[in-house]
């Protein structure tokens, strides 16, 4: 291995590694209550480096929100896939949302500091590239297929978008283990009041 790409693998690796230690202290404390020292602390890298790679903690934390997002979706459309008739894949996907959302880290990072420390517009920016995306283009499949009534897709992606957060909010703050099964239920339901 030559010089310049072992010095490339040891920038990739320091990059890795301040992802890794600031997600998971952005998760156990959130991120008002995390410094930039406490970050490169336990990265066992110096400031200097970690602002080789980001600006500032915002752009560190955008960064570990993309990661979290990117990771989301793919588990979402893993599940969804799996299936083999486009219904079935709508339902399944949105359970594995829901079910994604449950664990605290990802209440954590992707809905609670989210949207508070990028800011509304810039949030959903990021969820549509990611899950708002895969809703979508699923709905329209399902209503080139007839199974869903014709209409707007836009809007029925963020009605439907915006409920799953909401529920996954709330169920960040319910100490009853039933309610992911009482809400998945509840959005199975409302799924198939969109059945033509």
């Amino acid at each position: 291995m030559t010089t310049r790409s072992q010095r490339a693998a040891q920038r990739e690796q320091t990059r890795r590694t301040l992802l890794r230690e600031s997600r998971r202290l952005f998760a156990a404390h959130g991120y008002a209550a995390v410094g930039l020292a406490e970050i490169v602390r336990a990265a066992g890298v110096t400031k200097g480096a970690l602002y080789h790679h980001f600006d500032s903690k915002a752009e560190l934390f955008r960064a570990v929100l993309e990661q979290v997002q990117q990771e989301v979706g793919e588990r979402v459309a893993a599940t969804a896939d799996a299936q083999d008739d486009p219904w079935a894949q709508l339902v399944a996907g949105c359970h594995a949302f829901l079910a994604a959302s449950a664990d605290p880290d990802v209440q954590q990072i992707m809905l609670i500091d989210g949207p508070a420390v990028l800011g509304w517009a810039e949030w959903r920016t990021l969820d549509e590239a990611t899950s708002a995306r895969h809703l979508a283009e699923a709905l329209t499949t399902l209503m080139a297929a007839g199974t869903i009534v014709e209409q707007p897709v836009a809007p029925l992606t963020r009605l439907l978008s915006g409920a799953m957060n909401e529920a996954a909010l709330w169920l960040a703050a319910s100490a009853d283990p039933g309610d992911l099964a009482a809400t998945q239920a509840a959005l199975s339901r409302l799924l198939e009041s969109l059945r033509a």
